[in-house]
């Protein structure tokens, strides 16, 4: 079995692969100052619950935004599954794509990870949106190659910027409002977040396309992504689970020979 491991600003997953099958997968909130032992006493209950034992693991991958969190990720790794795992984004893993930007160094694990995964199975060229802790942009071309993209605030981080630097302004929920011209405080919040990002969302992907000379396939991915797919047409496809498929097409292109 492998252990793939995609750590976000705000959450980070841990999910089991049996062959290519998503047995299970776990979410905890990201912390830098978590240990080995602590993720292990952790996990370890997680998967016993589910039927798994420590020992079925073979293998573990990571991909991490955060890189406080790795030392000790590291060390649960080869301390509690007797594996050393692949990070992405360190010299040795092999993407199997050309990063196309002008400092390959700066791009973001989660990123590419969303650009594999999605090449994977759409093909190129395209559009990853990655509703997260940032909304990302991730530009694929026809040969798989990550061509850069564009960063916005996540939707979650303006909500809670509204919250905390206005005096009378409440803490809302991300749904679609009943109507456009709210006649409430929280109405009108809700409209102005939730259509400014579908605004967001159609704006940046027709600019992309214009400029990328082409047509492309525009998938999602991230928590909210299934709240505004059925608000724009632009989005084809959401792919819940994206960065774990990446992480494991990442770790077929590293694997040791059998």
């Amino acid at each position: 079995m492998l252990l793939a491991v995609d750590v976000g600003n705000t959450n980070s997953k841990f999910a089991l692969f049996d062959g290519e099958a998503l047995v299970a997968q776990w979410r905890l909130r990201t912390d830098g100052k978590r240990t080995a032992d602590e993720y292990a006493v952790w996990i370890s209950q997680l998967m016993k619950l589910k039927g798994f034992e420590m020992n079925r693991v073979r293998g573990a991958i990571i991909a991490s935004v955060v890189p406080a969190v790795l030392f000790n990720l590291r060390r649960l790794c080869q301390s509690y599954f007797n594996v050393e795992p692949l990070v992405v984004g360190e010299p040795d893993v092999n993407l199997g794509v050309k990063v196309l930007i002008d400092r390959p160094q700066d791009a973001g694990a989660d990123r590419l990870v969303d650009a594999i995964a999605g090449f994977t199975k759409y093909g190129g060229p395209l559009i990853v949106i990655d509703f997260g802790s940032g909304t990302t942009f991730e530009v694929v071309d026809r040969d798989g190659n990550f061509r850069g993209g564009a960063i916005a605030p996540g939707i979650e981080l303006s909500i809670e910027a509204f919250y905390l630097m206005t005096a009378r302004l409440p803490r809302i929920r991300v749904e679609r409002p009943p109507e456009v011209i709210g006649k409430t405080t929280v109405v009108a919040m809700q409209s102005g977040i939730f259509w400014g990002y579908v605004g967001l969302i159609e704006s940046l992907v027709s600019r992309i396309q214009a400029e990328f000379g082409e047509p492309m396939k525009v998938i999602a991915t991230g928590g909210l992504a299934s709240i505004f797919v059925a608000e724009t047409k632009v989005i084809q496809a959401i792919e819940p689970d994206l960065t774990l498929y990446g992480l494991l097409e990442i770790w077929r292109r590293n694997r040791p020979p059998a």
